[in-house]
């Protein structure tokens, strides 16, 4: 397989995969031991099929219909009904990356093997990843529980030839999408729309690109926070290894050492280092106990995507018969359990919990905004604001408001997943709105790469006023990054197009790419 080709066995997707196959067009293959497994699991859903029995979303009603049974011959007029009914959503088209990650992701899922489509549903998911068709997917009306179900069922119309989908820029009816890069709809069979639409795929596709934002979020702050600790002639003694040692926390550990690492060799912090001042700020004192407590919440994350990412998460699942006991329904060599894996809590919790890490992140990256712009604290030979002609020029000052607003909307935005209401006659009584967790912390990762960035563009401008003094290794790297895309403030302009780039810069990973190249570790 080439390296742009990432290989799909349902058991080792990572959220880097997802990053390549949704930003960077990656294309997907599905190995030949998922494809076996994929086989054997549709033969036991053809089992069950044959044997007569009542088995849910086989030849049943769906939620409070679980006790309409369905004759075989209506098998498939079921599965597109329930398609078709399901795609109800409303709000904002989600975006080609968004789309792609959910394909990538309800793709892996299935060939788990657990779920009892047919190899020609795989095929299909595949060649509309590779071949760019991105069905039109409103982002609104799922409850995490059962799984993404509006969402995926606009997903899974495109599929069956119907719905709209976006090729090369254009929007298409879904048979028409799929007609101009030669690819043909299904027909589906038993369980298969109640396979493509019951999942967590909204959810985890989103969880797995917030996965990636944050890193670089995180790591990005390290990094302007010891540029700030800089320009702020604040002390790095609070990032030393000693005072971590007794207070072992593995973020920490991480964050201090990037401090250490990031401000080697600088002139501006040995410049002070016996003066008058005893203790610095909070913002840049705490800075490794704030910023390790967010990498630490952003492991949590990482482990419950990455888990979830290769898990099977459809209602029911489909089991060789040996492997269960005989309580489940099924025949001599098949067993179709009914479950809850679709339910998004596991998700929905740590991804609030992400929301709450980020928000603290983009807090006291504010702080230190202030510290380097307010007259009141600045040290030297800082002037107000960072303008050259205080009074006549207002220099950065609006920044701090933007970066304000910002920390303000986060912390607006609310925990999603203690939210409950009671749906499908009661039947789905408890769920767990985890894609409006992935929506808000989204929302949350956004915000917090623009008060990052905008605390690079004014310590790139703080340093502009240390002539004499040489910036620590990575800082001089940083401040490079920076002025590669965004211009010194030597008159007053609007700056909107300079907190864009360095938040490019952010998420893209470059500026901590060359960082890292010259403090010669990685930052995360």
């Amino acid at each position: 397989m080439s390296e742009s080709e990432v290989a799909l066995d349902g058991e080792s997707l990572t959220p880097a995969d997802v990053e390549g196959v949704a930003r960077d067009s990656a294309s997907v293959a599905v190995t030949d031991e998922a494809r076996e497994a994929v086989r054997e699991s549709r033969s036991r859903v053809e089992d069950v099929v044959d044997s007569g029995l009542a088995v849910y979303g086989v030849n049943t009603g769906f939620g409070e219909l679980v006790d309409q049974r369905i004759a075989p011959e209506e098998i498939p007029a079921l599965q597109h009904n329930l398609v078709r009914s399901h795609a109800s959503g409303t709000g904002r088209t989600l975006d080609a990356e968004e789309v792609r990650a959910m394909l990538l992701t309800r793709l892996n899922a299935l060939v788990k093997g657990y779920s009892g489509v047919r190899e020609s549903v795989v095929d299909l998911l595949m060649g509309m990843i590779n071949r760019g068709v991105h069905p039109v997917v409103r982002s609104r009306g799922s409850l995490g529980a059962s799984g993404d179900l509006a969402p995926l069922a606009h997903l899974a119309l495109v599929l069956i030839g119907e719905g709209e989908a976006d090729v090369e820029g254009t929007r298409l009816p879904g048979d028409e999408a799929l007609a101009s890069v030669d690819l043909t709809p299904v027909e589906l069979g038993a369980k298969e729309g109640l396979a493509l639409i019951n999942g967590t795929q909204l959810t985890v596709g989103l969880g797995a690109l917030l996965v990636r934002d944050a890193e670089r979020a995180v790591r990005a702050a390290d990094v302007a926070g010891a540029m700030t600790t800089e320009v702020t002639m604040s002390t790095t003694a609070s990032s030393h290894r000693s005072i971590q040692s007794v207070r072992p926390h593995d973020g920490h550990a991480e964050s201090a050492a990037n401090v250490r690492r990031v401000t080697a060799g600088s002139e501006i912090v040995e410049s002070h280092r016996n003066c008058d001042r005893v203790q610095d700020a909070y913002s840049l004192r705490c800075l490794p106990q704030v910023h390790g407590a967010v990498r630490d919440a952003l492991d949590h994350v990482r482990s419950a995507v990455t888990t979830e990412l290769n898990s099977a998460t459809d209602n029911p699942l489909v089991f060789e018969a040996s492997a269960v006991d005989d309580r489940a329904s099924g025949t001599d060599e098949s067993a179709v359990i009914s479950g809850g894996n679709f339910h998004g809590e596991p998700l929905a919790l740590p991804l609030d919990y992400l929301t709450s890490a980020l928000t603290e992140l983009a807090a006291i990256a504010e702080r230190r905004v202030d510290r380097m712009l307010n007259p009141n604290i600045q040290a030297a030979p800082l002037p107000p604001f960072l303008t050259p002609e205080p009074g006549l020029q207002s220099g950065y000052m609006i920044l701090q408001y933007t970066a304000a607003d910002l920390v303000s909307t986060n912390r607006s935005i609310g925990r999603p997943s203690v939210d409950n209401i009671p749906v499908s006659g009661n039947q789905e009584d408890h769920v767990s709105m985890s894609a409006q967790s992935a929506l808000a912390a989204r929302r949350a990762v956004e915000n917090t790469l623009g008060v990052v960035g905008i605390e690079l563009v004014c310590g790139a401008q703080a340093l502009d006023f240390f002539d004499d003094l040489t910036p620590g290794v990575g800082t001089t790297a940083a401040y490079e990054s920076v002025r590669s895309e965004v211009e010194g403030l030597d008159e007053d302009r609007p700056l909107h197009r300079d907190i864009d780039a360095a938040r490019e810069l952010i998420r893209s990973g470059e500026l901590g790419d060359r960082v890292e190249s010259v403090v010669g570790e990685p930052l995360d």
